[in-house]
């Protein structure tokens, strides 16, 4: 009750004695009190000075308590008001509980009376404000998703996000698996006007056609056998807010028509549906591939792309950028150590400092989950690191193919390369024999899903080599 008695009280009285007893009485009780003698006064006073709770006199010269009460609830922030009035009625202070007053209190009442319901006033504003800032607190917090860097490269990233995420436009974001394209997403979503709004995530080569179509668009009761009740897709679950498409390049091609007539005419029939149905979303797209490849080669249709590319952000891979290797490392021990992570030796940090990193930050935090679990003594030496790691010495054992490493391009060596689906083909069998044909491992090598790995597999025609 000591914090309440300590609020900042203003008083609105046109009587001048009373102005002052009042004043003198809640002061010896210990609250900081200033006065006015109108409306209008006080509303100046309002300006100049934060008030926690203002006693108004209803009946004032110039601006009556009324008005001052409608006035002071414009206000971002206002204080609480308790009426005071020596005519009371009920109609009048029903009115002024409409109006937002927190008490009604009719002449005459006690000093004591008055004390209690100051008190409780204060207490409900400090309980406002405190909610008010604990949101501020939140938002700023969750405003962006913690991206930990140091390099130029990801610095750009983000003065990008913070540029186009106010805006409406579509975004594309690119660079390898592992990069941490999602995260860029959620940071796009959270810095723009659809904040509030849902932000779904799609996965776009972790289905079959069939099922892709179903989970994008929904569908109605009946549509197919077990079909039994109606089913919004996610593009329906994101109306208001983003729809993220990861590994967008991996669309089938009806879905990628489909795609495109949803995104232009913002309406799309569920699966088995008659009625159109009506959304508003904002669309992010991520891809791993080489854009004008998968054009090129009728993968994925040109005209999708300009609509999903109206803005793209590029993420270099983790090679590119070695100056993040050590804070990622020490942030992702963080999560996985609690309060007393595991330190990392000289010999294991020269190691992971020297390796390429073909997974980028994803083979980053795998390599860490090993090494937390097999570290001794708090401490992770080169010898809990995975083989593939604690081997490099200052050599690259994985390139990933550049988006430049186009059919004909001559190398340093000064020979030609080939196309890029034979670099990726060499990559992908180099990844697969160096973990003994193990797919799901090779997936964690490289960086790609599982499911992408399947699809890369039988489009090289490489699964009959499979063990």
């Amino acid at each position: 009750m000591n914090e309440q008695r300590d609020a900042r009280l203003l008083i609105a009285e046109d009587e001048a004695n009373l102005r002052l007893v009042l004043q003198k009485e809640l002061q010896r009780l210990g609250y900081r009190v200033q006065v006015a003698p109108d409306g209008e006064a006080a509303l100046r006073k309002l300006e100049e000075t934060n008030v926690d709770v203002l006693l108004c006199d209803i009946n004032m010269p110039n601006m009556d308590g009324m008005e001052l009460l409608r006035r002071v609830h414009e206000r971002p922030n206002p204080p609480e008001v308790i009426m005071l009035t020596g005519q009371g009625t009920i109609e009048t202070a029903v009115e002024a509980m409409r109006l937002g007053a927190y008490d009604y209190l009719t002449k005459p009442y006690s000093i004591n009376e008055l004390d209690v319901r100051v008190r409780q006033a204060a207490e409900k504003r400090g309980l406002r404000v405190d909610n008010l800032r604990l949101r501020a607190q939140i938002e700023r917090k969750s405003a962006m998703p913690e991206i930990v860097s140091q390099s130029q490269a990801m610095a750009e990233a983000i003065r990008l996000v913070e540029r186009v995420a106010p805006s409406e436009a579509a975004v594309l974001i690119s660079g390898e698996s592992g990069t941490g394209k999602e995260l860029i997403a959620q940071a796009i979503h959270r810095l723009s006007n659809r904040a509030n709004g849902a932000f779904i995530d799609l996965n776009c080569a972790a289905f079959q056609e069939t099922l892709l179509e179903s989970e994008l668009f929904g569908y109605e009761a009946g549509a197919f056998s077990g079909a039994k009740a109606r089913k919004l897709g996610l593009i329906e679950l994101a109306d208001g807010g983003t729809l993220f498409l990861d590994e967008v390049t991996e669309l089938p091609a009806g879905l990628q028509a489909k795609l495109l007539r949803a995104i232009e005419t913002r309406t799309f029939f569920r699966v088995g549906g008659v009625r159109k149905v009506e959304v508003n979303v904002r669309i992010v797209a991520a891809t791993n591939r080489n854009l004008d490849t998968v054009v090129a080669d009728g993968a994925f249709r040109a005209d999708l792309l300009y609509r999903i590319n109206s803005f793209q952000i590029h993420l270099a891979p983790l090679r590119e950028r070695p100056e993040d290797i050590e804070p990622l490392m020490h942030h992702i021990l963080k999560q996985l150590g609690g309060a007393n992570p595991p330190q990392v030796m000289p010999d294991a940090l020269a190691q992971m400092r020297s390796y390429s990193w073909p997974g980028n930050v994803r083979q980053l935090r795998n390599c860490l989950e090993r090494a937390v679990l097999l570290s001794n003594e708090g401490k992770i030496t080169a010898h809990e690191l995975p083989p593939e790691i604690a081997r490099t010495n200052g050599s690259m054992p994985y390139a990933a193919p550049q988006p430049s490493a186009v059919a004909g391009e001559a190398t340093e060596s000064g020979s030609a390369t080939g196309s890029l689906r034979d670099v990726e083909k060499q990559q992908i069998i180099s990844a697969l024999e160096r973990v003994g044909w193990h797919r799901g491992r090779a997936a964690e090598v490289l960086g790609i899903s599982p499911s992408t790995l399947y699809r890369r597999l039988r489009d090289y025609n490489l699964e009959g080599r499979l063990k």
